[in-house]
């Protein structure tokens, strides 16, 4: 988390009070509202009076707390979980959620130095940009994902003219954004492609939201996977997430390999359910289970012999899964399955740890992976 957290795009001293606008807060499960709430408070002991506006399931709330040498205000709003089954609703849900973020802050952000927002949920650059001249300060777009573009990225065919207008317009609005906070390297070369000036972007990585010391115990191994190499995925398993490749290639390896190798979905998400779906009806052993809460992330991590992180090829630069700085620090060997283009590459290529890269759509050599984790798990058994 230290590289997140020691980077700001404000200056205490001449930027005071600070409006960050986050999605899902924990405990909700949600990966940018787990960062901006760390980040919220980074910036209230930092001497910022900070006021953070999030969604949560259970009963909305305000409550407001000094932290270090400033003050952090944490505002609530009751929602429901956004309707995945249909586009348009899904589209209606962000625009209502929006709005209600926004007017749940209104008068701080009129007074605020400046206003931090992210990629969750999508398209407030279409609520911020276009009202600038109400804000007195700075506008910083932290892009944890980009839409339209995942929209786009997510479609098998060409993007409808509702969608390029979309882009057209997003693009328009984000030129008039002060600055950017980007996760990756990846990400940086997108948004340059959009014409946004190279000094206006601050590569800001996420970093691990959890810390592993001596005393965080590993999780209990669930029993189904007991005595069996275990590979873990674990958070958000979405339609950014290579599905197939997976699929096929644990189905070669229970089927034609040595089967030693048993899958845990700590996971939701359309990728997990599609995931869930073919081994059921492949008859494959796996295990399924729902993701854990911040406080117990750690513990989970530290359990398997290995973890898993796969990302599709068109999403590489629109998507960055965070989950990989945890994984990382966690000193488990990972597989990746997706692009070489993509910063997770990067990453775990710099990390010294046992790591295998599968591209997409090569099912063979993922079962090959799991066999090389199956014999590397042996070895330290």
């Amino acid at each position: 988390m230290s590289e997140l957290l020691a980077e700001s795009p404000f200056d205490p001293a001449a930027e005071p009070r600070i409006v960050v606008i986050a999605d899902w807060l924990p405990p909700d499960f949600g990966a940018v509202g787990q960062y901006m709430l760390l980040r919220a408070r980074s910036f209230a002991e930092r001497g910022h009076d900070v006021t953070l506006v999030g969604l949560t399931s259970g009963p909305g709330s305000r409550r407001a707390a000094q932290l270090g040498k400033g003050n952090l205000t944490e505002v609530r709003l009751r929602a429901r979980p956004v309707p995945r089954s249909s586009l348009l609703r899904r589209l209606a849900w962000t625009l209502w959620t929006n709005m209600r973020l926004l007017a749940a802050v209104f008068g701080p952000m009129r007074c605020a130095d400046g206003i931090l927002f992210t990629g969750s949920p999508p398209f407030l650059v279409h609520l911020l940009a276009p009202f600038k001249p109400l804000w007195r300060g700075r506008l910083i777009y932290r892009i944890t994902d980009f839409h339209p573009e995942c929209l786009i990225a997510a479609r098998e065919h060409h993007p409808s003219r509702t969608l390029q207008a979309l882009l057209w317009l997003t693009n328009v609005w984000r030129h008039r954004v002060d600055g950017f906070e980007v996760l990756g390297e990846d990400q940086f070369g997108r948004l340059r492609a959009t014409g946004i000036a190279r000094e206006r972007i601050a590569l800001v990585r996420d970093g691990s939201p959890v810390v592993f010391d001596d005393n965080v115990a590993s999780a209990s191994i669930p029993r189904e996977l007991a005595g069996h190499c275990v590979l873990l995925y674990s958070g958000n398993y979405g339609i950014a997430h290579e599905v197939e490749t997976v699929a096929e290639g644990y189905r070669l390896h229970c089927q034609r390999g040595s089967g030693r190798v048993r899958l845990w979905l700590s996971a939701s998400g359309a990728g997990a359910e599609a995931l869930a779906a073919r081994f059921a009806g492949d008859e494959l052993p796996f295990y399924r289970s729902s993701p854990v809460p911040l406080d117990r992330l750690a513990g989970l991590l530290r359990a398997p012999d290995a973890h898993l992180i796969t990302l599709k090829d068109r999403f590489v630069g629109y998507v960055m899964p965070s989950k990989v700085y945890a994984c990382l620090e966690s000193r488990r060997p990972l597989l990746f399955v997706g692009s070489d283009q993509s910063d997770i590459d990067q990453l775990a290529r710099r990390s010294g740890l046992s790591y295998r890269r599968i591209s997409c759509g090569d099912a063979p050599g993922f079962a090959e992976a799991l066999e090389e984790v199956a014999d590397l798990a042996l070895k330290k058994s």
